[in-house]
C-alpha cells in the first residue's frame, strides 16, 4: 500500500509551528531516531514531516542560578559530554550516555527523547490491539507478555513504560519545559509534561497540535552535583532499562538532608519516588533507611505475570542508588 509523505525543511520557530498547524496529519522531526520507525512500520502515518533541525536550539549554556538550559535541538551525545552538565548535573550525562548507541546519541535530540514513543512490542505490530494506537481496542500486553512493562502508574488500558532514561534524571531535577505553540509560549513542569494512562493512554503529553519545544530548562541544584544514575537491563549496551534509579542525596551529621530520587523502566511514565523522599528526609543515610524507604516506595505495584521481579529488583536498585549517590555526594 503506498503511503504517501511529503517533506519540508524550516529555519525558525515560527515557520515550523506554522507548517505544522497548516493542515491535520504532519510531525516535526528532528533526530527522527523513534518518528522515522514508527512510520515504516505503520504505526503513524503523517503526510508531512517538518524537519526543524536548521532551527537554532541546539544550546547548552548555564543559566543565572546555576542552572543549564538545554535546547530542544541539542543532541543527547553533545549534552552528555557538556563540561557544564558533567560538572554540575554527572546523573544526568550518566543517563544520557546509558540512554543509547553512540550512533543513536549523535542523532537523537533532547526535544525528541522527552516526546519518543513508548517502545512495547504490542503498540508497534499494527495486527495487535492497543489503545494507544486505536484508543477503546484493548491492551494487549496486559494478558500477554509482559516482562518489560511497567509495576507503576499503570491502568487497565496500559502497562508499557517510557523509555527515556535522560526524562529520569529530569524528573528528578525539576526541570521545566519550554514550549511555543499556535496560542504562543508555555512553562511546563517536567512531571506534569508526562501524563499517566488512566483512561486515555493515547495521550501522553499535554501539548497542543502543533506545539513544539523549545527548550529545557534544569534549576541549579547543588545536591545535583553528587548524582548518580543506575540502570539494570538484560545486557549492557543497547538495552532498555528493567529498574533504573536516579538519585541525589545530601547528608549532614549522618542524617538526610535533602533527596531527589527517580525511577525509570518501572512505570508508565518517568517516576518521581516521593514516598521515598518523605521516608529519607531527616532519616539515617543508611542501607536500614534506604530498603524502608524502597519497601515505601513499591507499595501500591502491581505486577504482572511476567514482570513480579521487578518489584524486588526495584527495591534493590533503590537502596544501591541511593548509596552510590551518597558516596559520589561525599
Amino acid at each position: 500500500m503506498t503511503r504517501p509523505l511529503a517533506y519540508v525543511r524550516v529555519a525558525t520557530i515560527d515557520d515550523a509551528v506554522a507548517s505544522v498547524v497548516g493542515g491535520p496529519g504532519r510531525a516535526f522531526l528532528a533526530g527522527g531516531t523513534t518518528e522515522v520507525d514508527l512510520w515504516r512500520l505503520g504505526v503513524s502515518a503523517p503526510d508531512l514531516f517538518v524537519d526543524i533541525n536548521d532551527v537554532p536550539l541546539d544550546e547548552v549554556a548555564s543559566t543565572a542560578d546555576g542552572g543549564v538550559r538545554i535546547g530542544a535541538n541539542a543532541r543527547m551525545s553533545d549534552v552528555a559530554v557538556s563540561p557544564v552538565i558533567k560538572q554540575r548535573f554527572p546523573g544526568l550525562s550518566q543517563a544520557l550516555l546509558l540512554g543509547a548507541s553512540e550512533q543513536l546519541r549523535n542523532m537523537a535530540s533532547m526535544g525528541g527523547n522527552l516526546c519518543q514513543r513508548v517502545r512495547c512490542a504490542y503498540f508497534r505490530d499494527v495486527q495487535t490491539v492497543c489503545n494507544k494506537r486505536d484508543p477503546g481496542s484493548g491492551c494487549s500486553a496486559v494478558h500477554g507478555f509482559n516482562r518489560g512493562h511497567a509495576i507503576l502508574g499503570t491502568s487497565d488500558h496500559c502497562i508499557a513504560t517510557h523509555p527515556s532514561d535522560a526524562a529520569v534524571a529530569l524528573v528528578a531535577l525539576d526541570a521545566e519545559v519550554h514550549t511555543v505553540g499556535p496560542n504562543g509560549i508555555r512553562t511546563i513542569p517536567i512531571d506534569d509534561f508526562f501524563l499517566l494512562p488512566r483512561d486515555t493512554p493515547h495521550l501522553e503529553h499535554p501539548l497542543e497540535y502543533g506545539e513544539l519545544i523549545a527548550g529545557i530548562d534544569v534549576p541549579g541544584l547543588p545536591l545535583a552535583q553528587g548524582s548518580h544514575y543506575l540502570k539494570l537491563r538484560d545486557r549492557s549496551s543497547y538495552e532498555f532499562a528493567l529498574v533504573s534509579v536516579f538519585a541525589a542525596v545530601r547528608v549532614d551529621g549522618g542524617l538526610v538532608d535533602d533527596v531527589r530520587l527517580a525511577l525509570g523502566g518501572v512505570a508508565t511514565k518517568p517516576w518521581r519516588a516521593r514516598r521515598a523522599e518523605a521516608v529519607l528526609v531527616d532519616g539515617p543515610a543508611t542501607p536500614e533507611a534506604f530498603r524502608a524507604a524502597a519497601e515505601a516506595e513499591l507499595i501500591d505495584a502491581v505486577p504482572r505475570e511476567y514482570n513480579a521481579f521487578k518489584v524486588e529488583l526495584a527495591k534493590r536498585a533503590i537502596v544501591r542508588g541511593l548509596e552510590q549517590a551518597v558516596a559520589g555526594g561525599a
